[in-house]
């Protein structure tokens, strides 16, 4: 079946001509999500490469992907499922897919395409050239919004650091795209845009001086704990697909006022709180980012110094949304993380504990 058969692609439904002409008052990017399949005995041969491959069904996959995008407010004016029987090493998709969703984008007059699926540099640029758009992967979609989101100073430089060691490859192959930096604070234009002057020399030292300033993070936060660690309480940290509630429950134990949203990605940054419990004593209790699957191993590598609240806690609370139904596929998802965070979720019971959000949703 054709991807353009309004029962594969579908375009957003509902939409009025008011809602469009305020999408673009508000300069409002248009975007077309895309999520290529592979085949089954492909997506076979990923795993054996040690790539992740996703148990969900590609909709919910696909609506993941959608919901990513309205994360950062792009106007998401189409999307759809395309079929890969063969990856192309130049452009992924076929010449023919690749010109027919060539005219989906020009007649949704779309300025970004968001293939979920991760894209080779030289893949990236000519998909730019035939479509006439900008086109980010699924890694470069996600550091969009942490770029976005990141509101302290570690928190964004960490995502600098995500960001870079991204980019590095991509800013010296493909010296033809090299009229902007692409990245956590620019993917889509805007005013953290920046102009790429600079070699790989000069990427290297700034990744050399982002590492050194989270590693001083890293140090003050381990003698945070020991301090922490004179007054005997216990810690606690929660953890949880993105969008499971953990921050809407962390305000709701320690009454602090983090921003919480029915959104993906909307906390970032670390908060720690202490929270009276039922006999008298106290625990000190640690929100935390949440976790998604296919997360990019470049975030997992920068929010390590963040992410070691989790390991040093003695109690892990997995929150999880329990009403979705990718439910159980969310959990393999945040254990996938947390084993390589060096916590194994399955082998410490005692110390993982799984707290069931949403719960009012079930019938």
């Amino acid at each position: 079946m054709r991807p353009t058969d309004p029962k594969e692609l579908k375009r957003k439904k509902g939409r009025t001509e008011r809602e469009v002409d305020l999408a673009r008052r508000q300069g409002r990017v248009r975007a077309v999500v895309l999520l290529a399949v592979l085949d089954k005995k492909r997506g076979k041969g990923e795993a054996l490469r040690g790539r992740a491959v996703s148990d969900r069904s590609p909709q919910a996959r696909l609506e993941e992907a959608a919901g990513l995008a309205a994360a950062i407010d792009l106007d998401v004016v189409a999307s759809g499922l395309v079929m890969v029987p063969s990856p192309r090493p130049a452009t992924l998709f076929g010449s023919g897919k690749v010109e027919e969703l060539g005219g989906l984008v020009r007649a949704e007059d779309a300025s970004l395409v968001i293939v979920d699926h991760p894209l080779t540099p030289v893949q990236q640029r000519n998909l730019e050239r035939a479509w006439q758009a900008k086109v980010l992967d699924r890694t470069g979609l996600i550091l969009e919004i942490f770029g976005d989101r990141a509101r302290t100073r570690e928190g964004r430089l960490q995502v600098e650091l995500a960001h870079l060691v991204y980019q590095k490859s991509r800013l010296v192959r493909s010296w033809t795209h090299l009229e902007r930096q692409r990245g956590g604070f620019g993917f889509l234009g805007g005013p953290g845009e920046t102009q790429i002057e600079a070699d790989r020399r000069i990427i290297g030292e700034r990744i050399y001086n982002i590492r050194k300033e989270l590693e001083h993070v890293r140090q003050t936060r381990a003698l945070h704990r020991k301090s922490r660690q004179r007054v005997p309480y216990p810690s606690v940290a929660l953890v949880g697909y993105t969008n499971a509630g953990k921050s809407t429950l962390f305000n709701a134990m320690t009454g602090a006022k983090v921003f919480a949203e029915d959104t993906l990605f909307a906390t970032l940054d670390p908060t720690i709180r202490a929270v009276s419990l039922p006999g008298g004593s106290k625990a000190v209790l640690s929100d935390t980012v949440g976790f998604i699957s296919d997360l990019p191993t470049t975030l997992i590598a920068a929010f390590r110094a963040t992410l070691e609240e989790v390991l040093e806690a003695e109690l892990i609370l997995h929150v999880r949304d329990i009403a979705d139904k990718t439910s159980d596929s969310q959990r393999t998802d945040v254990n996938a993380v947390l084993g390589e965070l060096g916590v194994d979720a399955e082998g410490e019971p005692g110390r993982l504990l799984e707290v069931w959000n949403k719960a009012d949703l079930l019938d």
